[in-house]
């Protein structure tokens, strides 16, 4: 009898142990579960983290792409002010070397006049005459061109059309004292009236 509660006691102990080992496991296994982060919550934790790199990286983009195009800009800005200012200076440059090259043509369409055989005599000295006459007027205009610069314009250039004279003035305003020297300095050295002079200023 003894013996018999003996072994109901040593199997309700080993039962109770397993019970308890099992109790155990289960709480231990849960605990894990409850402190590890869910397969999807790692994903968007991982998406979050990649888009937060690729933000940085399109922002650093954007950032040079603004300094590249703001360099451009300043470049073409430069370019511009540069083409204005050659382009100024071209003007009087250009406008001279066209005039000279239209004397040029004429002195030398007159010349080939003078070389033909039958010309009358009467024709001979016209052509003479105009050719005295061109090359009077391009010493005038030169002359009164240096003289005109002396009264400390940058640029000048002259320009005579059946008797009537246009000058510009490289200058960004002209008074009326500054414009009644360049009158005087065309009449003396020109030879025509002050009502035939058009001065006017490009800059």
């Amino acid at each position: 009898m003894k013996n018999l509660k003996k072994n109901q006691v040593v199997i309700f102990v080993v039962a109770l142990m397993l019970v308890a080992a099992g109790y155990l496991s289960y709480t231990n296994e849960h605990s894990l579960q409850n402190n590890l982060l869910p397969t999807s919550s790692l994903a968007d934790s991982e998406q979050i983290a990649a888009i937060g790199d690729a933000t940085l990286v399109n922002a650093n983009g954007v950032k040079e792409n603004v300094v590249e195009t703001n360099s451009i800009e300043n470049e073409v800005q430069i370019n511009k002010e540069n083409e204005q200012n050659i382009s100024k200076d071209d003007y009087f440059t250009q406008s001279r070397l066209d005039r000279d090259s239209m004397y040029s043509q004429m002195l030398e369409n007159y010349q080939k006049i003078l070389e033909t055989n039958d010309l009358s005599e009467k024709e001979r000295e016209s052509a003479q005459s105009e050719i005295k006459r061109i090359n009077n007027e391009k010493n005038a205009i030169m002359i009164a061109e240096n003289l005109i610069k002396t009264k400390e314009f940058e640029d000048v250039v002259i320009f005579v059309n059946n008797g009537n004279v246009s000058v510009i003035i490289k200058a960004q305003k002209l008074s009326e004292n500054q414009i009644a020297q360049i009158q005087n300095i065309i009449t003396r050295e020109l030879g025509v009236q002050v009502t035939k002079i058009n001065v006017s200023n490009k800059y």
